[in-house]
């Protein structure tokens, strides 16, 4: 018989029911995976014995394939950042599809903002205004990126929150209003030739740092400040979370506003990562996001998940991916097995629900 103590009302706590955080879950699921790579790396007779990602040549000054994490790591930083955005919005049970064409509208409109106006000593071939946008201070088109972000997540909430259309249709017109938004900016040409100060937001590993440093911000948001107290009592309960004070109409458009900002902020990030911004980026950033933030235990009901989750659920879907290419599996076998993680994540939320009630 389990031990039990008696609580309040005579109820009795069952150690022997206590489950462990979805967190946890979700990293040993991680380990799993890995393990079943390096497994297929040894078993598979064409991958000769090759490891996933420990160094076994000796290419390396620590254990570790060096160049394959940071190829997982920075495959998952830029939509990782959208993920963090798209977690807050389905914590208040919404959705937003808006945010991978949005990636290419910002980075077409902030790239134009953020040009020089020399190449080799030759005038831009790129240039898309007049000498009055070259050259200028690396602030200035990410503000305006960053605002035209706001602007989208503003209008988003707003259609949502106000006039009650559904978060699936708002979000999905205005994915077609930012794509179409990215072809006119230029024409359907790419725009190229950054400053420095542009270019260096996306080097190296800089896309990672901000990943790291965002999730680390926006995790002590939401568990302790009243914005995300206030988030996760809406995805709960709109009703319950209205008749005690909440102004639900006004807090949702702030959300869809921040999500838009990261949206945003990783078409920034991506176009000086490039150096160059073009009209089709961002494509599929949308569902990726919110496969990692699914993966990572959000429940698309609403009111329960967390960013270290969505952290957790980005590494997994980039361990997957990279192990899909590492056992050289066709691409198109690739985007069906995704689906159906996808699909999986989603059966295993809902039947966790339905254990809960």
């Amino acid at each position: 018989m389990a031990d039990t103590s008696h609580g309040i009302g005579g109820l009795t706590y069952d150690k022997s029911k206590r489950s462990l955080p979805s967190e946890l879950n979700i990293f040993l699921a991680l380990i799993i995976i890995v393990v079943i790579f390096e497994i297929l790396g040894q078993v598979l007779p064409y991958m000769n014995n090759q490891s996933f990602l420990f160094d076994t040549r000796d290419r390396f000054d620590s254990i570790f394939n060096e160049a394959r994490l940071q190829i997982i790591i920075l495959q998952v930083a830029i939509i990782g950042i959208i993920a963090l955005g798209v977690t807050q919005v389905i914590i208040t049970a919404g959705i937003d599809l808006s945010s991978g064409p949005l990636v290419a509208a910002t980075a077409m409109i902030a790239m134009s903002f953020a040009q020089t106006e020399l190449v080799n000593g030759f005038p831009n071939p790129k240039a898309l205004f007049g000498s009055w946008a070259m050259d200028l201070p690396v602030i200035v088109p990410v503000v305006i990126g960053l605002s035209f972000g706001a602007f989208i997540g503003f209008i988003n909430g707003t259609f949502i929150a106000y006039f009650r259309i559904p978060p699936f249709i708002a979000t999905l017109g205005m994915f077609l209003v930012c794509r179409g938004i990215a072809l006119w900016w230029s024409g359907g040409n790419p725009i190229s030739f950054p400053t420095e100060g542009y270019a260096w937001i996306g080097s190296g590993m800089m896309p990672v740092v901000w990943f790291v440093l965002l999730a680390i911000v926006f995790q002590l948001i939401m568990k302790y400040t009243v914005y995300g107290k206030h988030t996760y009592a809406i995805g709960s309960n709109e009703d319950a979370a209205r008749m005690s004070g909440i102004n639900v109409r006004r807090h949702k458009v702030m959300v869809y506003m921040i999500a838009s900002t990261l949206a945003a902020f990783a078409g920034i990030v991506l176009s000086s990562k490039a150096v160059t911004a073009q009209a089709g980026m961002g494509e599929f950033y949308e569902l990726f996001a919110i496969a990692m933030a699914v993966i990572g235990g959000i429940s698309l009901q609403g009111g329960r998940g967390s960013i270290i989750g969505t952290v957790l659920g980005a590494m997994v879907l980039g361990v997957i991916r990279s192990g899909f290419t590492y056992i050289k599996l066709d691409g198109s076998y690739q985007l069906m097995a995704m689906g159906a993680i996808i699909i999986s994540a989603v059966i295993l939320d809902q039947y966790r629900q339905r254990s809960k009630a």
